[in-house]
């Protein structure tokens, strides 16, 4: 078994990083994304490929990764994943392919995110065409959003010989990869808008600022439009409040919004109109990557930034490079703390966040230990913008106006697991309209499973 130690990848200091919205990590030089694929022992039963939700055939990129033919390896990942580039820098490779790496059981598994990465970045600069579209075949598919989920089944079928067009609801396609991801995580001009003209490059047509259920709904689509099927991935952009007092008040944003402005509406930038307050001393409630994500937005619009979590930290679901990064920027985590009001002055601006101490009792039925308030623990901590960031739900515009369509308890469309069939015949779904904010690799994955149903269900109805 290789004894190398992983080879380390280069980042912005924490100093400097906080004070910009650049990437923060820079990625492997060619010399060491060969030093790198060199410690994987290419396995016969490589178990890393069934941890992934597009099924890249990793060892075989990783191999030409090793050999210096980085243009073979671009080709390997193409015909499983249509955003590399994404993939390899929001992916928690940490749970799922590097999860399952034999390096990882005595040392640290091959860094096949970092290398992932490496090859897309390499073939876009290189304007290396990895991917070619099958003869148009006559049938036409209507996607619904932009996000991973769409994104990856349009370029499936768009590779199929299928006429895709996206209806995308905002004026800029990317759906969650370009308004809830920041800059520094994933770059929007070098990285998204090139996976995207990528797509473009396989016949996909983008249509902005159609929302589905107003502009057009799902059954004019299939009836008068002339489509064949509908890919439903229109996320779950519907936040989540706690229902306590004082959350209407001015300086309280969901992390959705937050990010939106800086994201897609640039309120980061000096030369952007967009308004954005963040005050001096900032709140954001929740433990996910969402959360992370806009605390440290926070911290780089210069305010003092807070973690306020209700569990400890071992039960942070934010991925440990996320919660890594957030704490080398300065965010305090203050953990085991449950906000109970949002204190506000007679303006109804947000003045403070009363809280109480929390104490990890019995496991609850998922085996997380259920938090309880510790008596006489209340306290406030003194703030002028809280951010809720306790998750989302899906937009129920496109259920209401889509008759027929089963949606669960969350109001999440119901889709088969396998196929992304749901309760209309030729409609399908995925991602986090079907299972509920989750990750991007994953929405990915259900997009990918729906065109192959897609490309099977119009193909035996010739």
């Amino acid at each position: 078994m290789s004894k190398a130690a992983r080879v380390p990848v280069r980042e912005q200091c924490p100093k400097q990083r906080v004070t910009n919205f650049d990437e923060v990590c820079l990625g492997y030089s060619l010399e060491e994304a060969v030093a790198e694929a060199n410690r994987c022992l290419n396995c016969k039963n490589a178990k890393c490929v069934g941890d992934c939700p597009v099924a890249i055939n990793i060892p075989e990129f990783v191999s030409h990764v090793k050999k210096g033919e980085i243009a073979e390896a671009a080709k390997v990942i193409a015909q499983a994943s249509a955003l590399p580039a994404v993939c390899g820098r929001v992916c928690p490779q940490e749970t799922q392919c590097e999860g399952k790496c034999i390096l990882g059981i005595k040392g640290e598994a091959v860094a096949i995110g970092k290398l992932e990465r490496f090859v897309a970045d390499w073939a876009r600069e290189n304007q290396i065409t990895a991917a070619e579209a099958a003869p148009k075949n006559g049938k036409k598919v209507a996607v619904i959003g932009s996000g991973p989920a769409g994104l990856t089944c349009a370029g499936d079928l768009a590779l199929k010989g299928y006429e895709v067009t996206i209806f995308e609801a905002l004026h800029e396609p990317g759906g969650v990869l370009v308004y809830g991801i920041p800059e520094f995580r994933l770059p929007k001009e070098t990285v998204v808008k090139a996976e995207i003209e990528n797509l473009k490059k396989l016949g996909v047509a983008i249509e902005t600022n159609v929302v589905i259920g107003k502009t057009v709904t799902i059954d004019e689509l299939l009836n008068e439009e002339g489509f064949d099927a509908v890919f439903i991935g229109s996320g779950a952009g519907l936040p989540k409040f706690m229902g306590i007092a004082g959350e209407n008040a001015n300086g309280v944003f969901s992390a959705n919004e937050f990010l939106t402005r800086n994201n897609l509406m640039k309120a980061f930038k000096e030369d952007y109109s967009t308004p954005i307050k963040v005050g001096k001393k900032v709140a954001v409630v929740g433990g996910g990557n969402v959360a992370m994500d806009a605390a440290r937005t926070a911290a780089r619009l210069g305010a003092e930034t807070h973690i306020v979590y209700r569990r400890s930290e071992a039960e942070l679901p934010a991925r440990v490079e996320e919660v890594h990064h957030a704490k080398e920027e300065g965010v305090i985590f203050d953990v085991l703390t449950n906000p109970t009001e949002i204190l506000v002055d007679e303006k109804g601006w947000v003045t403070g966040l009363k809280c109480v101490k929390m104490e990890l009792g019995e496991p609850d039925a998922g085996g997380r230990r259920k938090p309880v308030v510790v008596a006489d623990s209340e306290f406030v901590m003194e703030v002028d913008t809280v951010i809720m960031s306790l998750g989302t739900s899906p937009n129920p515009l496109i259920s209401s106006t889509t008759q027929g369509l089963e949606i669960n308890k969350w109001q999440c469309i119901v889709a088969d697991e396998e196929t992304g069939l749901t309760s209309r015949e030729r409609v399908y779904a995925g991602g986090d309209a079907v299972t509920g904010a989750a990750t991007v690799i994953l929405a990915m994955g259900a997009g990918k499973k729906a065109a192959a149903a897609i490309d099977e269900m119009l193909m035996s109805s010739k």
